[in-house]
């Protein structure tokens, strides 16, 4: 791409693109490469001067370079139809369409033809609220009909286009700001991907992503984004599944393993064969998703939502009893000109969706506002344990040598039997032989696996076992050395322990860790600070490694060696008891408890029924999200409070000096409509932009 640079400075850019013209797609896609750019912090450009304005850290050079290496045609990248440029334009040019429209008619038109467009243009609002009269509804609709419909009466057509107006240009910045709310939030979560290169005999075409159809081949190079979920057809390559899994560290993906779609190709290149059709699908299931979101409204939602309705009796008869007491219709008209249900309605939802837009810049996907509702008014926490608080990759701890063996040696023959059978266990002492560079030739005659409890092998014509303490002791009659029960008996307590034995007699215990995540504890902690009462752990696992770690990470109790209905059972009694419980789990044995919490929690790279089953699911890679996500629902809680406190206050300080004749009805309509796009756009902020 050639450009002139109109401006330059430390650290900040002005370019203008040599191309006579600029589409809004071509727009969004030259913004969206410059914001992938590690080097810029900041950019905008503007489609109608062709202009890019970029802040960086580093070199202008590379940044001038990137520019130059850019194409629209090699990005092979084109934006949704719904990006916030396009959408952002529209209501631009209705805003200008209607503004100019009631300049020309109040400057050009004479007073009869204006007096006729206002009775037109007024019929709509008239029909809407004879309609709602005809329901027995007395709903916001009803004010509109009355202020207009008095005023055209009286033969104030003036009031009536002026109210008129107001309420038209109300509707359409709250149709605007709520739109934009719910397209920044699909956004967010959407993969921005319409073209992509489809293998053919004929080579690699071009493709929109929606015309990829199950069996097609997609090639995908270093760098790109995996469009789609599918298998590797060709090729090997390292991907980051980070926005998938959390995991920061990429993973090898060879020929026939399982890829998915938002994950980032970093190193290699290949073909992956789709396993269903995709494209537009995946954007149509975002924003079914939202809008899913959106039909879950919160308490706070639904109640602004009824308490909108409820006030419009009252808003009635304060401009009857205003009537009657003044005997002055503009002073009634005044008070009808303002009503709590836009701004009530509107900045409540709009608060809500804000703060699933901003969740999801914490790597935290809430599939409902009343979800978020209930993470504030939680009192109790419960936690599965392994996965959750632990990694669930087992480690060898230490090894334990009895009867005079070599350390060292007791993990190399340990490695050499587990080797054959790879289970999380096995895995975990053949990689501590391998971090220790024990080669472990093979040193046995045969190999026998015993399901569920050990192997069983032949070592220099010795009997060699290994497994649970079950197998090797009371299957097996193994002992332990003679003068060694002491050390037997002070075995760690916070280990799992596989058991080693040559001859019938004990040689080593190999100490096996789930480890804990290192943030664990802090993470209880914080959610203490920050309302937490209770903080409960759930595992099956045994009464001493559930003692341990939960020493390790200050929860207040432990329920230990337990089934999943059990869990279930658990978080339903409490419920019972009039606790809020928020369940975080990652296993399919944690579904069911996750289902009857109040707020499910799932692992991003946990199993995919606890995802499909949780209300919100957090990245895997760190636990801290949650306390990020407990304070953007108390702040979430915070500020719709602050809504009802300000809409009703300032609406009701309208109504009463529109009674006391301060405020024309105009004026009431138009500080009315600006206190609503005000509350709007706030209710639009981040919430937790100083953490």
């Amino acid at each position: 791409m050639n450009i002139i640079i109109k401006h330059r400075s430390r650290g900040r850019i002005r370019v203008q693109m040599d191309q006579p013209r600029m589409s809004l797609e071509q727009a969004d896609l030259l913004e969206r490469y410059l914001q992938k750019l590690p080097q810029v912090t900041r950019v905008v450009v503007h489609e109608r001067t062709r202009c890019a304005i970029v802040e960086y850290q580093g070199s202008q050079t590379n940044i001038i370079q990137a520019f130059r290496c850019f194409s629209y045609q090699k990005e092979g990248l084109c934006p949704s139809v719904s990006s916030s440029r396009t959408l952002n334009r529209t209501y631009e040019e209705k805003l200008v369409g209607m503004v100019m429209s009631k300049a020309a008619v109040s400057l050009f038109l004479p007073a009869p033809f204006r007096a006729v467009y206002t009775v037109l243009r007024s019929l709509p609002y008239l029909v809407r609220g004879i309609r709602r009269i005809l329901r027995g509804q007395l709903y916001v609709e009803v004010l509109d009909a009355l202020s207009i419909g008095i005023s055209l009466i009286r033969g104030d057509f003036s009031t009536a286009s002026s109210v008129r107006f107001l309420l038209g240009l109300g509707e359409l910045l709250d149709e605007w700001t709520h739109k934009k709310s719910v397209s920044d939030l699909a956004q967010s979560m959407s993969l921005n991907i319409d073209r992509v290169w489809l293998k053919t005999p004929g080579g690699d075409v071009l493709m929109p992503l929606s015309e990829i159809r199950a069996g097609d081949q997609v090639r995908v190079r270093m760098g790109g984004l995996i469009p789609l979920d599918g298998v590797i057809a060709e090729g090997e390559v390292m991907v980051n599944q980070a926005s998938l899994t959390g995991e920061s560290i990429p993973v090898p993906k060879r020929t026939g393993m399982t890829v998915y779609a938002g994950t980032v190709v970093e190193e290699g290149e290949c073909v992956i064969q789709a396993a269903s059709q995709s494209g537009g699908s995946r954007y149509d299931k975002i924003v079914a998703m939202i809008e899913q979101s959106e039909s879950m409204k919160s308490t706070a939602e639904s109640r602004a939502a009824d308490l909108a309705d409820k006030l419009v009796p009252y808003t009635l008869a304060g401009s009857f009893l205003t009537f009657l007491l003044t005997r002055t219709v503009s002073r009634a008209l005044s008070v009808l000109m303002v009503d709590f249900s836009c701004a009530l309605k509107l900045a409540m939802p709009l608060a809500v969706l804000s703060a699933m837009r901003e969740a999801s810049g914490f790597h935290v996907t809430v599939k409902g506002g009343k979800y978020l509702e209930a993470v504030a008014q939680a009192d109790t926490v419960v936690f599965d344990k392994t996965g959750t608080l632990t990694h669930a990759c087992p480690v060898v701890a230490g090894v334990i040598p009895f009867d005079g063996r070599d350390e060292a040696d007791m993990l190399r023959l340990a490695a050499c039997l587990e080797e054959h059978f790879p289970h999380s266990m096995a895995n975990a002492v053949v990689h501590a032989a391998r971090e220790r560079g024990l080669s472990h030739e093979e040193m046995h005659s045969r190999v026998e696996y015993i399901v569920a409890h050990g192997i069983v092998s032949e070592v220099n014509g010795q009997r060699v076992v290994i497994g649970s303490a079950h197998f090797v002791f009371e299957d097996e009659n193994c002992a332990v050395p003679e003068g060694e029960q002491a050390r037997y008996n002070a075995l760690p307590d916070q280990y799992s322990h596989l058991y080693l034995a040559i001859g019938g007699v004990l040689s080593a215990v190999v100490c096996i860790s789930d480890p804990l995540r290192p943030e664990a504890g802090t993470v209880i902690r914080r959610l203490r600070k920050l309302g937490i009462r209770r903080v409960v752990m759930l595992t099956g696992d045994s009464e001493r490694t559930a003692a341990a770690i939960a020493a390790q990470v200050g929860v207040d109790e432990y329920h230990a060696e337990i089934l999943p209905e059990d869990k279930a059972n658990f978080v339903e009694e409490e419920r019972a008891k009039g606790h809020t419980i928020i369940m975080i789990g990652d296993g399919i044995n944690d579904s069911p408890a996750l289902s009857k919490a109040n707020v499910g929690i799932a692992i991003s790279d946990g199993a995919a029924i606890a995802r499909e089953v949780a209300d919100i699911t957090i990245a895997a890679d760190d636990l801290s999200e949650l306390v990020s996500l407990r304070c953007l629902a108390n702040r979430l809680s915070g500020r719709i409070h602050f809504n009802y406190r300000f809409v009703v206050g300032f609406n009701g300080s309208l109504i009463a000096l529109g009674a006391l004749g301060v405020l024309p009805p105009a004026t009431s309509a138009m500080l009315h409509n600006l206190s609503t796009l005000g509350i709007s756009l706030q209710s639009m902020t981040n919430l937790l932009e100083t953490e």
